[in-house]
């Protein structure tokens, strides 16, 4: 039986090995998939030690996705526009590393909730890792305009500069977080507020009615997010959907085939509201 694990710190939290297990289970894969906490200062020892032991490959979580960018000896375009990784897969002719977060969020978008990206305004709250691992696939939607908001401007710009060669024709901009504008058709959330408890970065105007309002958290995290966004008349998504579609793709990427989201996506909402 092929081994697969994610690994990160904290990791108990992590949903990973329920999404996997019911991959494998419908596509009728034979691997196993468990969870790994490593040191935080001992990602190199660690990942070398898990690719001995024989496994396939994992999925790296907080706050290790850019060690797993520079471990990677080969890398996928996404990976290298996001410089960081979520997945590796143990090649015999080098160590594969990429980065589902962008795909599995595009799709969670456009075949979750029904809303095609194509011309559409786009707000990117964040500039750090989270943000710089879905602009790419964001970008690849073709959305009219991408403002990406952060605390910081210069890396804002810095996000945007490496990204300008695959804007096609999307208006990219960086912005602060009270400079960024108003009405918006998609508002995604990436940065750590939700994550540390802290109050929504920008002001309601960034809304209008009917606004697709995602935070990338899930769970008790987003649910002020989420509130925040009702009380606005937008209408608010958690990061569930992206969870499941990136491991889809991850999954896609170990075992060549992908497997059927929507099953499994209703099955771990279930399985979350009833703990």
């Amino acid at each position: 039986m092929d081994h697969y694990v994610v690994a990160g710190n904290p990791v108990e939290h992590s949903q990973s090995p329920f999404i996997h297990a019911e991959f494998a289970r419908q596509t009728g894969q034979a691997m196993d998939y468990g969870r790994l906490l490593w040191p935080l200062d001992g990602f190199a020892e660690s990942v070398r030690a898990l690719a001995a032991s024989g496994a396939k490959g994992c999925n790296i979580t907080v706050p290790f996705k850019f060690d797993a960018f520079r471990e990677g000896q080969r890398l996928t375009e996404r990976a290298r526009l996001a410089q960081a990784a979520n997945v590796l897969r143990f090649d015999a002719e080098g160590w594969l590393a990429d980065n589902t977060d962008g795909v599995g969020l595009v799709n969670d978008i456009e075949r979750n909730a029904g809303v095609a990206l194509a011309g559409k305004r786009v707000l990117l709250i964040g500039a750090g890792g989270a943000a710089a691992g879905v602009l790419g696939p964001l970008l690849a939607a073709r959305p009219r305009a991408v403002v990406v908001a952060n605390r910081t401007l210069d890396k804002a710009r810095a996000l945007i500069e490496r990204h300008a060669p695959v804007a096609r024709d999307a208006d990219l901009q960086a912005s602060s977080l009270t400079g960024c504008g108003s009405g918006f058709d998609v508002v995604i959330n990436a940065s750590a507020s939700s994550l540390q408890g802290a109050a929504v970065p920008v002001s309601a105007a960034v809304l209008a009615e009917g606004t697709l309002a995602l935070d990338m958290m899930y769970g008790v995290a987003a649910q002020p997010f989420l509130d925040w966004a009702a009380a606005h008349g937008a209408r608010g998504r958690d990061g569930l959907g992206m969870l499941v579609e990136q491991a889809a793709a991850a999954f896609e990427l170990w075992r060549g085939v992908h497997p059927d989201t929507a099953p499994v996506l209703a099955a771990l909402r279930a399985r979350m509201d009833a703990a």
